[in-house]
Formats: structure tokens, C-alpha cells, sequence
């Protein structure tokens, strides 16, 4: 009975040290890789194979460890997803992580008014993603025709917000993120011939940098083409340059001068389409501008992003001359 007793107080033993030795070792922190390890777990994929997979890589010092986790953590559901591993962590650390679904991404800022050449810039430094695979993508109406059969690329419909890429996101794919979510913001404005009402907002987009301002920018606008005026927009000769290739980033007088169709100080009437890509607000400033008898505006100078607004030619010209003498360019 005694010798019973003893085996018995041994198995207790053992179990405790096993278990604490366990415990240590689901809890230290292992690094077995020099540079940073992504692994991309399918769906499916089982609690074996992601111990094999994460030891294989140095993640985890052997696979027994996130089965011990796993042990741990019965009832845990773990996901899918690539994950990026570069610094030392536990094996419970590890598969938190997993369990969590904290899956690889970066998030990508899209300013309002950005076109698809800045936006092609700011891509390529924030992906995977080149900025000439996104140019290809984003000259492509395909997915958009639907809604707006004149589009001749996407500009205008790639909407300004923030969207998660992952590592292997393609331009395609990050194009139709961003064309659904302008489909939904579009729904929220409710009316106006959609393609004059995207090209006039990307000009107020543009040229209002005070968001409390796009309705009056957006009646200048709407009043000019009433009356057949040239809309004289600067970002127009800007992007029709932008569009051949010779932007410099300063407007030239040969820019003014361009036959370009996109150039409104030689074409009266809105461009051929969008020249950036319009936030919510310029879209329903577009689709409803305020009733004003304003036919011109400038900037003001004192760095406020404002405009003075007039009716006459007249004042126009005085507010212009204020400006400069204010030390405005």
C-alpha cells in the first residue's frame, strides 16, 4: 500500500514539473529568424501543419510548443490569414496572434482630390504594388461602366478614404475596393447626371480647399457654363498636362494655351471627365451648388485656404489685385 502511495505521490510530481515546464516553455520568448517571416496560413489548415510551418520558419522553437497552446486553449478558433512575425515572441504569444486573426496589412490614405497619377505615387510607397501596375489598372472604366458609360478610366471613381492592403493585393483589386466604395457614397448624394456631376466636383474638389466653401466654388462653376463661359479652372490645364506627359509642376502659359480638351481656358463647358477623385462633399455640392450670382473667386492671401467671391469682372479684378498686393503668387 505504502509502495502504491509513493508511485502515486511520484505521478504528482512529475505532472507538476511537466506542467511547469510546459508552462515555461509556451511563455519564452523564441526568435529564430534574422529577417522578418511571413506566413500565409490558407483556410482550413490545421493546428499540425501551422506548428510544423512556424517552426520551419524559426518562429517557434519546435512544433510541440503551439500544440501545447493549442492544449492550452481547447476551444480557441485560430484563422486565416498571412501573418508577420519579427520580433521574439512566445508560443502563446504566437498563437494569440493567430486566434486573434492579426493578420498582415498596411493601410493606405487616400487625400480627397488625389488623381490616379498622385495616387499611383502613393501606392507604390505604401505596397507592394507598383505605381505602373496601378496606372494600368486605373485607366481600365471596365468596372465602372456599368454606372457611367462615358468614363474613360477610373479617375473620379477611385474614392478618397482609407483601405487595407495586403501583400498580395493586386491594382485590380485595390481598384475595385475603392470604385465599391464610391458606389456607396455615391448613393448617399441621390440624384444629377452622375458623370457631369463627378467632373464638376473634381474641379471643386480642386480648387475649394475649405470644405464649408464647395458649394459656392460649385455655383461659380454652374453659373459660367448658364452662361457659356470658359471655366477657366487651373487644376484642368494641370491635369491636361499631366495627361501628355509635360507637367513640371508649375502651369506654363503654353499649358494655357494647350488644345487639350481637358484645358478650360480654351475649351467652354466641363472637361471630358473627372480630374481627380471627389470626396462626399464636393459630390453633393456638385449635385446641389448654393444659389449665388458669383461669377469669379480668388484666393485669399493670408494662408486661410479661402476665396473672395464676386459677382463682376470688375471686382474680380480688384480682389485679384488685393491679392498681390498681399503678397499672393
Amino acid at each position: 500500500m505504502k509502495s502504491l502511495l509513493r508511485f502515486i505521490g511520484l505521478l504528482v510530481v512529475l505532472a507538476v514539473v511537466a506542467g511547469a515546464y510546459m508552462t515555461f516553455q509556451v511563455n519564452r520568448a523564441y526568435k529564430g529568424f534574422d529577417q522578418p517571416v511571413f506566413i500565409d496560413f490558407k483556410r482550413g489548415t490545421s493546428t499540425s501543419a501551422m506548428a510544423d510551418e512556424l517552426a520551419r520558419q524559426g518562429v517557434i522553437e519546435s512544433p510541440w510548443m503551439f500544440k501545447a497552446a493549442r492544449a492550452i486553449r481547447r476551444n480557441a478558433r485560430l484563422q486565416a490569414g498571412e501573418y508577420r512575425f519579427a520580433t521574439a515572441a512566445s508560443p502563446l504569444e504566437v498563437f494569440t496572434r493567430i486566434q486573434k486573426g492579426d493578420i498582415y496589412y498596411t493601410e493606405l490614405l487616400v487625400p480627397e482630390g488625389t488623381n490616379i497619377f498622385d495616387m499611383a505615387t502613393l501606392v507604390a510607397t505604401q505596397s507592394q504594388i507598383t505605381a505602373a501596375a496601378f496606372l494600368a489598372a486605373a485607366k481600365n472604366p471596365a468596372i465602372i461602366h456599368n454606372l457611367d458609360p462615358a468614363a474613360t478610366s477610373l479617375e473620379g471613381y477611385l474614392f478618397p478614404s482609407k483601405y487595407r492592403i495586403y501583400r498580395h493585393t493586386t491594382a485590380a483589386q485595390l481598384c475595385a475596393q475603392m470604385t465599391a466604395e464610391f458606389r456607396k457614397q455615391w448613393a448617399r448624394v441621390g440624384s444629377g447626371d452622375l458623370h457631369s456631376t463627378v467632373t464638376l466636383a473634381s474641379l471643386v474638389e480642386r480648387e475649394a480647399h475649405l470644405h464649408e466653401e464647395q458649394p459656392q466654388v460649385a455655383s461659380v462653376f454652374k453659373n459660367r457654363l448658364r452662361l457659356g463661359m470658359k471655366l477657366d479652372c487651373d487644376p484642368t490645364t494641370v491635369y491636361a498636362a499631366l495627361l501628355e506627359n509635360r507637367y513640371k509642376g508649375v502651369i506654363h502659359q503654353s499649358d494655357l494655351a494647350s488644345d487639350n480638351p481637358y484645358n478650360t481656358y480654351r475649351h467652354a463647358g466641363l472637361p471630358p471627365g473627372p480630374i481627380a477623385n471627389p470626396g462626399l462633399g464636393a459630390l453633393k455640392a456638385a449635385a446641389s451648388p448654393a444659389e449665388t450670382p458669383f461669377l469669379f473667386f480668388v484666393a485669399k492671401a493670408d494662408g486661410s485656404g479661402g476665396h473672395y467671391f464676386n459677382q463682376t469682372l470688375r471686382e474680380h479684378l480688384a480682389a485679384v489685385n488685393q491679392y498681390h498686393r498681399a503678397g499672393g503668387k
